[in-house]
């Protein structure tokens, strides 16, 4: 049994369903050279990255140009996505030097754009917002010039959260749907697409100038209208730029691939989502909320200020 899922207790066991064959057009990268020194300096500075945590298929391709997405709040979270390959259960304590690693690292590393995220934490009471405020704060001290971009967990029942986000020092603010509104009962438990939607919304109003940002995974069993239709919810909550990826089975214990789609049907929704509105979409088998984040942040920030 994989080493993350044997740390829930809440996940549907979907082991007895299978997956298609993967297409020829699905192949993961073997680490360069580079990525593994990366990889060297992140254990060095003991920092924990999504990358990693979540068997991101991008990773030697983000790592060999020194591009990665730091995950705080420790490496346990509170939820049981189906999708998800980070473990669930009770978190440890946090841990307070955790946002001087990261501006350590960052500052090492010589960032121009960092993506930070985090794992649900529902035991907390601001959700870990505070971690993220922290975290925040010390890369802007350490390295000033670096824009920052954070995906953040939906802090449901966390009143205050998005409040103190809205605060910060961010640019760009991404929080993803992840799935249509129909299968947000097995892929989503305890979250809320509603909620999810709203969320976008409240920092746009507090945060007017920040780029809001969400993403979703095809291939659970999601209809094209579906897709249609959530795009049109986020155009009317104003978000900015939508990423699009193909669903990756972690393990046999998690949720089915129901179809792997060809790249031109992906081509065919990021003709749709730029149509509709949105000023930047990637869609690609590979995508993912991170990756490419620094040069889509720069096409936005060009796109911006050709319109304003």
């Amino acid at each position: 049994m994989s080493p993350n899922i044997s740390k829930s207790l809440k996940r549907k066991n979907f082991s007895s369903q299978e997956s298609p064959k993967k297409p020829n057009w699905i192949k993961i990268k073997v680490e360069s050279e580079n990525a593994l020194n990366l990889r060297k300096k992140l254990k060095a500075n003991r920092v924990i990255t999504v990358c990693e945590e979540a068997m991101c298929p991008n990773l030697s391709d983000c790592w060999s140009k020194n591009h990665a997405t730091f995950m705080i709040l420790g490496d346990i979270c509170t939820r049981s996505c189906s999708f998800c390959n980070i473990g669930t259960g009770k978190p440890t304590s946090l841990d307070s030097f955790e946002p001087y690693r990261i501006a350590n690292s960052v500052q090492e590393l010589k960032l121009n754009h960092v993506v930070i995220t985090s794992v649900d934490r529902d035991d907390l009471y601001d959700g870990g917002a505070t971690q993220f405020v922290k975290t925040i704060s010390q890369i802007k001290k350490r390295s000033p010039k670096t824009s920052i971009e954070i995906l953040t967990p939906d802090f449901k029942n966390k009143q205050n959260a998005i409040y103190m986000l809205s605060e910060c020092n961010i640019d760009v603010f991404n929080h993803n749907l992840e799935t249509v509104k129909r299968l947000y009962k097995d892929i989503r438990p305890g979250a809320n697409y509603k909620h999810s939607l709203d969320l976008l919304k409240k920092i746009k109003e507090l945060k007017p100038a920040v780029f809001t940002k969400s993403g979703i995974m095809i291939g659970l069993g999601e209809t094209y209208d579906e897709i249609l239709e959530l795009m049109e919810d986020l155009i009317k909550y104003q978000v900015d730029f939508l990423t699009i990826g193909q669903y990756m089975r972690p393990t046999k214990f998690h949720h089915p691939v129901i179809e792997y789609h060809h790249p031109e049907y992906f081509t065919k929704l990021y003709e749709e989502a730029i149509k509709i509105g949105f000023k930047i979409v990637s869609s690609s088998p590979f995508t993912r909320s991170s990756f490419h984040a620094e040069k889509d942040f720069i096409r936005l920030k060009e796109l911006n200020a050709q319109t304003s």
